[in-house]
């Protein structure tokens, strides 16, 4: 079998949980990887350095290689220009429009959906909101194009045969907006990168892209009011606005090596997060290192992290609703309160639950059935139609 894969970009800075599927795969799944822009391999520091990868005509465009995105409205063309007829099944892990390549009535597309495109749906509001494109006549453009985008995706959606979900949160998403089926396949988590440390710091610490939807700044606004020492790590078009906010118990380092971001994890008392995640990888890192968590109580963060008050055993962190300061800061006294009941064991077995080797099972498991099923329906069909 020939199998190629479709990602929606490869560059230095896409390095989140979509990318570490895409890596995953490739260790078990010999294929032929493809994106709308590739700036890995030629990268020395990427394992996919000196890879043959094929991009698409944006990979000329100029700072491609800073944001594909701000070619919007060229992102469905481009990846409908790519010619997979030569293979056997196609693989895409999509979190905007790889899952709309063109394929062939005999190539089954098995797509590890990441999310419903965000700002076609969910995020709609918000990117109106906090971009000047999104204000006066350009806005009424751009509500525009939103509108054509989110009808593309409909209809791409229409080219996958079998949907996978990072989380039963996306599977419901991908439910809403295509009205498909979707198995829910946890993505992998590395648990040995992040050592088990049961000894804690006196900080909380938060690891994010500093972008509007990761609520950064809720944080920042809780922690002024409550006073505990905060350490914020990421980068992102936030930041000045970040730096601007925090008190004086807030330290923002910005953009920092992993070593770091490892070294803080470990050390945290707990570990802060305020967005809505499909899944949310970084909750489980922290787990994995033994830290309890502090998350908003939707999304992902449902199916990854146990609240101590539900269950004294087990219990892994605190959920707070609704996403607010307010509801942060109550999360965080509550936590004081509760966080010698939290056993750092308890946090690393939840971690465990998102190994590599499960993830592997999984999706090759899966990846067998459904090119089974594709084959036996083909069969059917062109026995009916002869």
């Amino acid at each position: 079998m020939k199998y190629a894969l479709v990602h929606e970009w490869l560059t230095p800075k896409a390095t989140g949980g979509s990318e570490l599927v895409v890596k995953e795969i490739l260790k078990h799944v010999e294929a032929d990887l493809y994106a709308l822009i590739d700036f890995e391999s030629t990268n020395p520091q990427s394992y996919l350095y000196g890879r043959v990868i094929g991009s698409t005509f944006l990979q000329n465009f100029p700072l491609a290689r800073n944001g594909v995105q701000k070619y919007l409205p060229f992102l469905p063309m481009a990846i409908e220009q790519l010619d997979l007829r030569d293979y056997d099944v196609i693989l895409s892990s999509s979190h905007a429009v790889a899952k709309g390549v063109l394929t062939s009535p005999h190539q089954p597309h098995i797509c590890y959906c990441h999310t419903p495109m965000r700002y076609a749906w969910d995020l709609t509001f918000d990117y109106l909101q906090n971009s000047q494109a999104g204000k006066g006549i350009p806005g009424i453009l751009t509500r525009y194009l939103l509108h054509r985008l989110r009808q593309w995706d409909v209809i791409s959606a229409n080219r996958v045969d079998y949907f996978i979900a990072n989380s039963h949160h996306t599977a419901r998403r991908i439910w809403r907006c295509y009205r498909r089926q979707a198995q829910v396949i946890y993505p992998p988590v590395n648990l040995e990168r992040f050592p088990f440390t049961p000894q804690k710091e006196d900080f909380y610490v938060t690891v994010s892209r500093l972008v509007s939807y990761k609520k950064i700044a809720l944080i920042v606004r809780a922690f002024n009011q409550l006073g505990y020492p905060l350490i914020i790590i990421g980068d992102g078009p936030d930041l000045p606005k970040i730096r601007q906010m925090a008190q004086s118990n807030i330290k923002v380092l910005g953009a920092q090596d992993d070593s770091v971001v490892e070294q803080y994890m470990t050390q945290a008392k707990a570990f802060v997060y305020a967005a809505c995640e499909d899944f949310g990888i970084a909750l489980v890192e922290a787990q994995a290192c033994g830290t309890p968590v502090i998350a908003y109580g939707g999304g992902g963060a449902l199916e990854t992290v146990i609240d101590i008050r539900q269950n004294l055993d087990k219990g892994t962190g605190i959920l707070f609703s609704p996403q607010t300061d307010q509801a942060l800061e109550e999360a965080v006294e509550t936590f004081q309160k509760f966080q010698h009941q939290i056993d750092p064991e308890s946090c690393r077995q939840q971690a465990a639950k998102f190994t590599p080797k499960i993830f592997e099972t999984s999706y090759l498991t899966f990846l067998e059935q459904c090119c089974q099923d594709f084959k036996q329906k083909s069969s059917i069909t062109n026995f009916r139609f002869m």
